[in-house]
């Protein structure tokens, strides 16, 4: 016998075709969704920097660390062989980091000098930038490891500089402080192949690179460096290079006076390939202004902008 009651029969019918119909609605706009979700930009947490040389405002190491946290960076990249004491007062008053610590002998006392004594206390300008570095709580350093000239040829330059980094590995490693090769005007490392095949030489995870992104421009493509370099890169210069300006005035050097934002550089590409390269450290800038507290902050903020990207 049917029992049904065929008002429930039509009313639950009706339920089931409005529900079906909604689903039906729906169905394109569910799967749409699913096939192509929503996916955040990835953005690896670069912090601002400053290189302490370029700060031109007058005053006392706190005077001049509270400007450039003023300005909105988040640390600065100091000068070895400065009071240790007045530096982390200065430091921690301030609220600023210390994002990496430059050697103050390395043009003087290069690594690849002719002269052993040279090259000794070269050596030991090395060993001290370390030990700053690691009572600044820098975890790298930026080496130029020599200079190719009338008393130094490129080979030479080569196998000096790199006897002498293996000499400074082992303070390195008891002090947890990278040393990162930097890529300036020396006439040395000029091809990022060059740099690898240096790199791969010395062969320790305490030497890496220091990658300048506006040295390079008169030799290569930075994102060509950047994509052959990869994890190996500790830190980053961001300075800007006119090639127009350079060829206008007759001048390699001149293609430095340029303002941030408005040289030759793609910055768009650099940031993007450092993300690819898994970068997540210090964006340093190494640029003329930061002579007054307004120029301090025009540049952070145009840093900021390239940190965006």
């Amino acid at each position: 016998m049917n029992t049904t009651n065929p008002t429930h029969t039509r009313r639950d019918f009706l339920k089931t075709s409005s529900a079906t119909l909604a689903l039906a609605a729906l169905g394109p706009v569910v799967l749409a969704a699913d096939e192509n979700p929503p996916r955040a930009p990835d953005r690896r947490p670069m912090k601002k920097a400053i290189m302490w040389g370029t700060v031109g405002v007058k005053g006392t190491v706190l005077k001049k660390m509270k400007a450039i946290k003023a300005a909105g960076f988040d640390g600065t990249e100091m000068v070895s062989h400065m009071d240790q004491d007045e530096v982390l007062r200065a430091r921690d008053e301030a609220g600023l980091e210390i994002a990496s610590v430059c050697g103050k002998l390395i043009w003087n006392m290069p690594l690849s000098d002719p002269d052993p004594k040279v090259r000794e206390a070269g050596l030991e300008g090395l060993k001290q930038c370390l030990r700053d570095a690691k009572r600044y709580g820098a975890g790298s350093i930026l080496l130029v490891p020599g200079k190719v000239g009338k008393d130094t040829t490129y080979e030479e330059c080569w196998t000096r500089s790199i006897a002498e980094i293996r000499k400074a590995i082992p303070l390195a490693g008891e002090l947890g402080v990278k040393i990162s090769v930097e890529n300036v005007w020396n006439d040395f490392i000029t091809k990022e192949d060059e740099a690898l095949r240096y790199l791969n030489e010395i062969n320790s995870p305490w030497v890496g690179w220091h990658f300048d992104c506006g040295n390079i421009i008169r030799y290569g493509d930075p994102i060509d460096w950047i994509k052959k370099l990869g994890a190996r890169i500790n830190r980053v210069h961001i300075k800007e290079y006119s090639r127009d300006r350079a060829m206008r005035f007759g001048s390699y050097w001149e293609g430095f006076n340029v303002r941030l934002l408005e040289g030759a550089n793609n910055w768009k590409g650099i940031v993007n390939a450092l993300r690819e390269a898994g970068y997540e450290s210090y964006l340093i800038t190494e640029q003329s202004g930061g002579d007054s507290p307004e120029g301090l902050k025009d540049l952070c903020q145009r840093l900021e902008k390239i940190r965006v990207l």
